[in-house]
């Protein structure tokens, strides 16, 4: 088979290069050293549950997404606009007050921080809607901590909420995360839903793989050298094209490319549960709020969308914070005593199904962050670079990332 691009990767950033490469005319091939597309974004089956490779959620504001998912295929399942947070033995409902007016006047005397705090989040929202999404990267650049103090929250604010949730977001409990990204991710939660899909989170990727012809990926070809626009494959097999598109996660591109720079990745791990019995019952993330113990956020997927499950049972999703890697064979033990202090003895009864341990699970965006429109996709002649470490490390940032590389390539070709 003759290509005009071949393209190695099939994640979200490969698949929207490829998609974008096809409706200009132009040929190209993804090869995919996994069994299947997705990347990170992946969902696998089990005994009729679908477990996504980590706890994943998706925006409907996200710019990029709107331009190229079909949103009413994907029949996404809403997130409760906020989150309940565990605090001293108790579970405080946080609301967004421009949707729930009434829940967040009833919480608004909870503990999770003061009510000065709760004003202050309405004045963050205000200035993250104003103008485009593209100003907030031209802003001064901090760290998410400093930018949460610089704008007047408490301290316990920042450690009962912020530290679980945008901790959670960026996998960083310690919130050295760019101030950009807090800006941008804040206005994506406050300008539209926080969903799953109904057939978990893979359906992204095979949304966008469907686009495509079953000739265009090539599952199980591990790429193991690239020369100028030549790919070398582990099976021996040489391919040859006018230009080449690496859309792997970053150590795989630095391996291919030894002279490329990628930051390094933030790890988590994330265990799911089967129970008859729900502990908790609404479309809620449940957060932390306290500052002990393994546990960084819950979620009863079911309680979002059933079909995680099948019937009669429910998918406990529970992630953990970022350094719990350091003890693999105690992590569901760990998990099971705290739950079972938030739950009770039910805990015992939860089946576990699977561990992911995710040791790249998401680049580190701590500043000088990469705007969303600042890398030259091209590192090299005949040779492009696209994922979400290019941009922001989002489904849209992967998304928004594959299609500059393509109309890059587009340019060259027209050339």
């Amino acid at each position: 088979m003759t290509t005009d691009v071949l393209i190695v990767g099939a994640g979200l950033a490969g698949l929207s290069c490829a998609s974008t490469l096809t409706r200009a005319g132009i040929s190209s091939l993804i090869l995919e050293a996994d069994d299947d597309v997705g990347g990170r974004a992946r969902t696998d089956q089990l005994d009729g549950f679908l477990l996504d490779r980590g706890f994943q959620v998706f925006s409907t504001a996200y710019p990029e997404a709107k331009h190229i998912l079909n949103y009413d295929s994907l029949k996404l399942h809403n997130f409760y606009p906020g989150a309940l947070v565990r605090f001293e033995d108790r579970f405080h409902r946080a609301s967004d007050p421009f949707r729930y007016p009434l829940h967040a006047i009833q919480s608004s005397m909870n503990p999770i921080g003061t009510l000065v705090d709760k004003f202050k989040i309405v004045a963050w929202r205000r200035r993250v809607l104003t103008g485009l999404v593209g100003d907030l990267f031209q802003k001064t650049e901090t760290t998410t901590m400093t930018h949460l103090q610089s704008m007047g929250f408490s301290q316990v604010m920042i450690d009962r909420f912020f530290r679980p949730f945008l901790g959670g977001v960026f996998m960083d409990q310690s919130l050295r995360t760019s101030s950009h990204m807090a800006d941008f991710m804040f206005r994506m939660f406050a300008s539209g839903d926080i969903a799953i899909p109904e057939n978990g989170i893979g359906a992204l990727a095979q949304q966008l793989a469907q686009r495509l012809n079953a000739e265009q990926i090539r599952t199980g070809e591990k790429v193991v050298n690239i020369k100028g626009t030549t790919i070398t494959l582990a099976s021996g097999e040489t391919l040859t094209a006018r230009h080449v598109v690496i859309a792997t996660e970053g150590p795989t591109a630095t391996q291919l490319v030894p002279q490329l720079e990628t930051r390094p990745y933030h790890q988590t791990t994330c265990l799911y549960f089967s129970t008859s019995e729900p502990p908790r019952t609404g479309p809620y993330l449940i957060l932390n709020g306290e500052t002990n113990g393994i546990v960084n956020s819950l979620c009863v997927l079911t309680q979002v969308s059933p079909s995680y499950a099948p019937p009669g049972q429910h998918l406990v999703s529970v992630t953990t914070g970022e350094n719990s890697m350091s003890d693999k064979g105690n992590i569901q033990a760990a998990v099971r005593s705290q739950l079972m202090q938030w739950f009770g003895k039910l805990v015992n009864n939860w089946k576990h199904l699977r561990t992911y341990y995710l040791v790249q699970a998401q680049p580190d965006q701590s500043p000088p962050l990469r705007s969303t429109k600042q890398m030259n996709p091209k590192i090299g002649e005949g040779l492009s670079l696209c994922g979400d470490y290019c941009a922001t490390a989002t489904f849209d940032g992967a998304i928004g990332s594959g299609r500059r590389a393509a109309e890059e390539i587009m340019s060259k070709f027209k050339t």
